[in-house]
């Protein structure tokens, strides 16, 4: 099943809200050009070779997934905050093309470039190396209660993909509609999360091309799923920004690891 694509104007429509609020997720098609897509890679690129010299295992208290090429080399399998790192991805990041984006979930909202995770930079491999081949089942609310935050707040996980996703290459699926569920079934509706892969028959697939941008609600249910593919023919780049509200609560260098990084570091 295809996503449907809508275009991202300079509002969002009534149709594309609608579709929104019903299913909890929507796809934007080539909202970045194919040279802005080599710009940012080459951005990720620089940042990876940067983050080796440096020796770095965490950015911002939050660790770095590392992989291993076949010869024994690292290579960046996820790392947070991009934005924060490269002048590159974040002149992008703030582009007014992404102000609709940030108007669907609120007049107050904002770009978390230095909260959650940041603008986080995936880079999912199908390789023996690779640290990073898929993620369980979960929503990304429970993070809040890391935060000390008594209730999850409202978040936009928006994904701009940096190469084609056809489904033989796995990627997001999400269950329609669990958005709107309550506080319980956020938590347990999938039970252990992350590390509960079984597909279920209401998944919807995102299926996506390179330049696309896609949004879902923090609260829906979704995993990633393993590429079927292998090597260099599995790769997908994405980039995650996320938009979100309430009171601002940036880290630092000097950030202690949140203790659901240091167990999501052991299943990812």
């Amino acid at each position: 099943m295809e996503t449907p694509a809508f275009v991202l104007g300079e509002t969002i429509t009534p149709e594309q809200r609608a579709f929104f609020e019903e299913r909890g997720f929507i796809r934007f098609s080539k909202v970045a050009s194919d040279a802005e897509c080599d710009r940012l890679i080459a951005a990720m690129d620089e940042l990876e070779r940067r983050f080796i010299a440096e020796g770095r295992d965490a950015v911002m208290g939050v660790p770095i997934q590392w992989g291993r090429r076949s010869d024994g080399s690292p290579f960046v399998n996820r790392f947070a905050y991009a934005s924060h790192y490269s002048p590159t991805i974040r002149e992008f990041v703030r582009d007014r093309r992404f102000e609709p984006v940030r108007q669907l979930i609120g007049e107050g909202a904002r770009l978390a470039e230095l909260e959650k995770d940041g603008v986080v930079i995936n880079n999912f491999l199908n390789t023996e190396g690779s640290a990073y081949r898929r993620l369980g089942w979960h929503t990304d609310s429970p993070r809040d209660l890391f935060y000390n935050r008594t209730l999850p707040k409202p978040m936009l996980n928006v994904g701009l993909y940096l190469d084609d996703c056809p489904l033989e290459k796995g990627g997001v699926r999400l269950l329609p509609g669990t958005h709107t569920q309550g506080v319980w079934q956020m938590l347990f509706r999938k039970f252990p999360m992350f590390l509960t892969h079984r597909p279920d028959p209401a998944e919807v697939p995102l299926i996506v091309e390179r330049g696309d941008l896609t949004i879902h609600d923090g609260r829906a249910w979704h995993r990633t799923a393993r590429a079927e593919l292998t090597g260099e023919a599995s790769r997908r780049r994405t980039m995650y920004m996320a938009y979100i509200e309430g009171p601002p609560a940036p880290r630092s260098e000097d950030s202690p690891t949140p203790l659901f990084k240091r167990f999501q570091r052991l299943i990812g």
